[in-house]
């Protein structure tokens, strides 16, 4: 998928309506963004099994774009081919995988959040102000406006990713936004509002330029977000 330092990718595939008409490049690429939408807003769900003739027919397009498309998803793990079965959608991710995938984002976006204050021109600060805004407004509210936030929040990260100028950073991070936001849906943490109190320090270092104050901060909001699943996970468990 291209690389646009204003555009992440992960963003446009959640609020796109026609992918067709703002970004007809190829029916493989046009098939991709439309799986991967369908992957992050559950309407494709973990574990389920993808009909290719139904999903030919739903996007107006044949079969063919649509393999391609999924063995590309394939190597992301995203979705699995089992034999004369067809494909399926991932099973949702476990705690252990969880777990792992913050070890890496810790290992990674710290470093990137003090390249993006070194890098981040003032338009991109500008709108990365403005998201931490809307994220504040959207912290309160039902079970759609807890998804807004989630999304919200993958597109601030990602923007500051992009904002590196590294788009092979900005790859790395979208893959792992990809795998874990799925998982942000079914288990709310009911902790936005601590979320945007950490927003609000990463995008206060990002303004001032201050690469240590940003990587610091970036990592405290890892780490405060990592306990924050984890417990929302064992409360679950003991609810069953």
């Amino acid at each position: 998928m291209p690389f646009n330092m204003h555009e992440p990718p992960f963003s446009r595939l959640l609020t796109s309506n026609d992918p067709r008409r703002d970004h007809p490049k190829s029916l493989v690429e046009f098939a991709y963004e439309q799986l991967l939408s369908m992957l992050m807003t559950m309407k494709l769900e973990p574990g389920a099994h993808i009909g290719i003739e139904a999903l030919a027919r739903e996007l107006g397009i044949s079969q063919t774009p649509i393999r391609e498309a999924l063995t590309l998803l394939e190597a992301q793990k995203l979705v699995h081919k089992i034999p004369n079965v067809g494909f399926r959608t991932a099973n949702l991710l476990s705690r252990e995988d969880v777990n792992a995938l913050f070890e890496i984002r810790l290992l990674l976006e710290p470093a990137m959040a003090a390249l993006a204050a070194e890098r981040a021109n003032d338009r991109t600060l500008k709108h990365l102000t403005l998201i931490a805004k809307k994220l504040e407004l959207s912290s309160k509210g039902n079970e759609t406006a807890y998804a807004q936030f989630a999304e919200g929040d993958a597109h601030l990260h990602q923007l500051i990713a992009a904002a590196t100028g590294n788009r092979f950073i900005a790859d790395a991070n979208e893959s792992l936004h990809v795998h874990l936001h799925i998982f942000r849906l079914l288990y709310k943490t009911n902790s936005t509002e601590r979320a945007v109190t950490e927003h609000a320090k990463l995008i206060e270092a990002l303004n001032a330029r201050d690469p240590a104050a940003a990587e610091q901060a970036m990592r405290e909001h890892l780490i405060a977000s990592r306990d924050r699943l984890d417990n929302a996970m064992l409360a679950q468990e003991a609810d069953k």
